[in-house]
This record gives C-alpha cells, structure tokens and sequence, in this order.
C-alpha cells in the first residue's frame, strides 16, 4: 500500500467515524462542504483529529484551501513528509 493509499484510508477511518458519512462516500474527489456536508466548524475538528492521526503539530491555515478528500491527503502527504 502506498504513502498515499494508506493516509487515505485512514482519513476515510476518522472522517466516518467522527462525522458519521460512510466511508464509500470519502472518495479523493468529493468536495468537503458540497458532497460531505462539513461546515468550517467540522473543517477545524478535521483538522485535530488530522494532528492526532499523523502526531505533528497541524495550524489550520495549512487546510484552508483544502476543497476535496484528496487535497487533504495532498497536504498530509507534505506535513507528514517534513
């Protein structure tokens, strides 16, 4: 499994538990607000549970042009790569 493969399928773990959407549905392009139905409060506990997940320090800014599944793994990618 690759680098990519494996924070995605762990963020479909956190985003289906903590919000409850089904994970079928946390595809790399569904869009955060429109197909999952997050609002910028739900953005800021993504955020947390995305520091928890990867044990890094994580500021908010870096995900607030984040729009889709997949550029949340995008910026994963490069935090956890540092």
């Amino acid at each position: 499994m690759s680098q990519r493969e494996e924070i995605l399928t762990q963020l479909q773990d956190v985003i289906s538990d903590f919000f409850e959407i089904d994970k079928e549905d946390i595809i790399e392009s569904a869009h955060l607000y429109e197909d999952l139905d997050l609002d910028s409060i739900d953005a800021i506990d993504l955020v947390v549970k995305v520091q928890n997940m990867i044990g890094k320090k994580v500021k908010a800014d870096d995900f607030k042009n984040a729009r889709t599944v997949g550029e949340v793994v995008d910026i994963v990618i490069s935090l956890v790569n540092e």
